[in-house]
């Protein structure tokens, strides 16, 4: 499995033709802790940039977009009824959806782990 992240603070984990989205610990410190999670249906279709997800936490709302184009194949329905499992674990257990990929290439324009690290200490 290979990891992406996006200058929006989402990770993406690609396992074949599918990939796992979710927040990056950085963006969980950003919001603080998390009281609510809005998650995309299973089939709706994404395409880069869109808003695929709403967290909210006791600072703010945000969104959480789609790094890559692809069709939801499944949402983590127990954060909508745990939400604080992203304070305690965002870039493994609290994943938001999974996904199809429609565009490999798209990946190419992601960030490996070394490159967001390097982008988050600029910030």
């Amino acid at each position: 499995m290979t990891t992406f992240y996006t200058k929006d603070h989402e990770w993406i984990a690609v396992a074949g033709d599918i990939a796992t989205v979710g927040v990056t610990s950085y963006a969980q410190g950003q919001l603080g802790d998390v009281v609510y999670v809005e998650l995309p249906e299973g089939g709706k279709a994404l395409s880069q940039g869109d808003e695929a997800a709403v967290v909210e936490s006791v600072k703010a709302a945000s969104e959480v977009y789609a790094p890559i184009d692809g069709e939801v194949t499944e949402a983590n329905d127990a954060l909508a009824d745990a939400p604080a499992m992203v304070n305690e674990d965002p870039e493994a257990g609290a994943w938001f959806w999974k996904m199809s990929i429609a565009d490999k290439s798209q990946l190419d324009d992601l960030m490996d782990a070394t490159a967001y690290k390097a982008y988050v200490d600029t910030l």
